[in-house]
């Protein structure tokens, strides 16, 4: 059997530290990859996965449509829109060079399946800095993005509500679901249909919403892949990798 191809876009950051020990003082710089349990999940699967770190996407994304066309399903998940918008050859250059947020659009018009997970780098973001509102993205995505910072933070826990459990994303994924700690607040655009969405008393919004947009395939999950939102225990739930294996074959319609 042929596997789908799929791109996961972002996912990564450097973090950098400043020890103080006394009358002493030095800094350190990590490395962090945070797609590590949706990697894990995919493996032995149906689903060939390209993980393209938030680094390298600045200019390992391609900025030619034939580039896109190999792979079935694009997940952007935890990277601002500048990093797809500001390139070396723009931000240090001053050259011009195709804009990738429309080509991922007019992909997904043309058939391809697009999905954004959540995160402080996902959405509007923290601080509003993700800055996926109003671009060519937002144009295919489910859900529209709010003008400010979208996070809302719940450390005590939320229990998603399945409003669809016949839906095939979701299909055999009985509940209750393990908590989740945070989800970005968005909007749900007419027509698309809302899987999961946070209880009343915590908001009510939106967690899993699905649509389309021409040809293709679009969903929204406003949680995250792995921690902080999705605590460890949501990781090693059985149903995690069910999950997006099940995601996955509803966005490139298997």
């Amino acid at each position: 059997m042929t596997k789908k191809n799929v791109l996961l876009v972002g996912e990564s950051w450097v973090s950098s530290a400043n020890h103080y020990k006394g009358w002493d003082t030095f800094s350190s710089v990590t490395f962090h990859l945070g797609a590590e349990p949706l990697v894990n999940a995919l493996k032995d699967s149906d689903f060939a996965l390209t993980y393209m770190p938030a680094h390298e996407a600045a200019e390992g994304l391609p900025f030619a449509m034939h580039g896109l066309a190999k792979y079935d399903a694009i997940i952007i998940s935890d990277v601002g829109a500048n990093t797809l918008l500001l390139p070396p050859d723009v931000w240090l250059h001053g050259k011009t060079v195709p804009n990738r947020l429309k080509l991922i659009r007019d992909w997904t018009r043309q058939g391809g399946g697009l999905m954004m997970i959540g995160g402080y780098f996902s959405f509007q973001g923290i601080d509003g800095r993700a800055r996926w509102r109003r671009t060519p993205v937002e144009e295919a995505l489910p859900v529209t993005c709010l003008p400010y910072d979208d996070r809302v933070e719940a450390p005590e826990g939320i229990i998603a509500e399945v409003l669809k459990p016949d839906h095939p994303i979701v299909a055999g994924l009985k509940g209750p679901w393990p908590a989740l700690l945070g989800v970005n607040e968005v909007e749900v655009r007419d027509g698309a249909e809302v899987i999961a969405r946070l209880p009343e008393d915590q908001g009510g919004h939106p967690l899993l919403v699905t649509g389309s947009y021409g040809k293709g395939r679009t969903m929204a999950w406003t949680s995250d892949i792995g921690p902080h939102w999705l605590p460890t225990s949501f990781v090693n739930w059985p149903g995690y990798a069910k999950l997006w294996r099940q995601s996955l074959a509803w966005l490139t319609g298997k």
